[in-house]
């Protein structure tokens, strides 16, 4: 189905029919993406006695707990309360959900041994164009990122300086394939969390970070219309399902 979509002030045509999912799932198993030194997620029928709720062990039903991190075990968003003594909750700040994105893709830079992205790259890579969202691919990129123990890599991070002209250029959702913006071990500074959400001046409590997300190759760089669904957790961060839908063309 073909779509035309006021947005602010374009036209926008879609089609519908076509999702481009970037996210990772969570699965039960050792293969799953892990990260900040959490084991693999667990989904297990409940028990009662004897009774197992699942329909292969007798059961009428399949009826599963499910034992999972938001931040170590998949694609999630997350907002302000992340990194604030106040309680903010992703499902309280988050009110509109679809947003005109740029997708863009980086090789890291090596600083002190470490792997990061710049503000000169992200300068160069969003140019003078206008969006909400920018969702960041990091390369090399391949499917081993589905399945990737982050934890003890020190894996690519965004500097500070990239995350202040984000912010500075009115990108309000933050996206990309790591397991986080910051360095894995900064003693807690969590430099660009703070500069992307302004913690020290005015708070901005409906920008978003998505983080772990998986945007496949055949994904090209370029502007997208991004559908950021998210679980109602009333929660700092929420498992989440980003939609990258190819904009046709300008009606």
């Amino acid at each position: 189905m073909i779509a035309t979509i006021q947005y602010n002030s374009r036209k926008l045509k879609i089609d519908l029919t076509q999702p481009l999912d970037i996210s990772m799932p969570i699965r039960a198993s050792n293969d799953n993406v892990t990260a900040w030194y959490v084991d693999a997620p667990k989904i297990e029928p409940v028990k009662d006695g004897e009774w197992v709720a699942s329909v292969k062990d007798g059961a009428c039903i399949n009826f599963n707990n499910i034992e999972f991190n938001p931040h170590g075990h998949g694609t999630h968003t997350e907002c302000v309360g992340h990194i604030t003594e106040k309680r903010h909750s992703i499902n309280e700040n988050l009110k509109q959900f679809f947003f005109l994105a740029e997708v863009v893709t980086v090789a890291p830079e090596q600083l002190n041994g470490d792997a990061v992205i710049s503000k000169k790259q992200i300068q160069f890579a969003l140019g003078n164009k206008k969006r909400d969202a920018v969702v960041i691919r990091t390369i090399p990129n391949t499917a081993s990122k589905l399945s990737m123990q982050y934890s003890n890599t020190n894996p690519t991070y965004l500097l500070e300086d990239a995350a202040v002209y984000l912010r500075e250029k009115g990108i309000n959702h933050l996206l990309i394939d790591l397991p986080s913006v910051d360095k894995e071990k900064d003693d807690c500074q969590l430099l660009s969390h703070n500069a992307f959400w302004n913690t020290k001046g005015k708070i901005r409590k409906d920008a978003t970070i998505t983080e772990l997300i998986y945007v496949p190759n055949r994904v090209q760089d370029g502007e997208y219309f991004l559908n950021l669904q998210i679980a109602p957790f009333e929660n700092d961060a929420t498992p989440s399902k980003p939609i990258l839908y190819k904009i046709l063309e300008p009606v």
